[in-house]
């Protein structure tokens, strides 16, 4: 029996992920969130990862709220930056595999295609400096690791749609950009995806998204 780690348990991916693996009594998941370890504090994830020796650890922790990264930078760079270094340094110890999710806001998103692995980095923001800069220390450190970057997602939890119908009900109107084009994916296809890289030994950096593309109104107005 294959054991994963999941730290940020109770994000998007992580119930996605809750979801998934239900269904595979050949998998034992460690669900942790913010109260059960702190992915900034280099010794408690090492103790907590060399007790628990996990097959792969899956982190879905992130401080994502990209408003207040720039009010709290310090707060986002250790969950952001340290969290990532942590782990890799963890898995090391214990041969796991690390599976990183990351976000398309390492880029400037001024490309009108599709964004490459290879594409140069170009953040904008504090959020996407420090989720560059996590991804950084994941290729320097872990020995095995997959760095799945995604955008736009939504599924069980917070996400856009659920704040759209909230918004909704008490305003008679919404503003809602036009100009920011993305991809709308599903936490549960991220999902598929990262266990289809966990049964190889392809590392790397991937980037993964549903196929279309919308503005963030058009998102609002196929919600409604």
């Amino acid at each position: 029996m294959k054991k994963i780690l999941i730290t940020g348990c109770n994000g998007q991916l992580g119930r996605a992920l809750n979801q998934f693996y239900a269904k595979h009594p050949d998998i034992q998941l460690i669900n942790t969130d913010v109260e059960d370890l702190d992915i900034a504090n280099a010794n408690e994830v090492m103790e907590y990862v060399s007790k628990i020796h996990p097959d792969i650890i899956i982190n879905c922790a992130a401080y994502t709220n990209v408003d207040d990264c720039e009010k709290n930078q310090e707060l986002a760079y250790r969950i952001n930056v340290d969290g990532p270094k942590n782990l890799s340094v963890a898995s090391n110890e214990v041969g796991a595999v690390l599976v990183h999710i990351s976000s398309d806001y390492v880029y400037d998103g001024r490309k009108k295609e599709p964004y490459l692995e290879e594409d140069d980095y170009a953040p904008q923001s504090v959020y996407g400096m420090t989720k560059m800069k996590g991804d950084a220390y994941v290729t320097e450190i872990a020995h095995k690791y997959f760095i799945v970057r995604t955008a736009w997602l939504y599924g069980e939890g917070k996400n856009f749609p659920l704040t759209m119908l909230k918004l909704a009900e008490k305003r008679k109107q919404i503003a809602v950009v036009m100009d920011q084009i993305g991809s709308p994916t599903s936490a549960y296809e991220v999902v598929k995806v990262i266990d289809l890289l966990c049964k190889s030994d392809q590392y790397g950096v991937y980037h993964a998204t549903c196929e279309g593309s919308c503005s963030w109104a058009e998102f609002a107005k196929n919600t409604f």
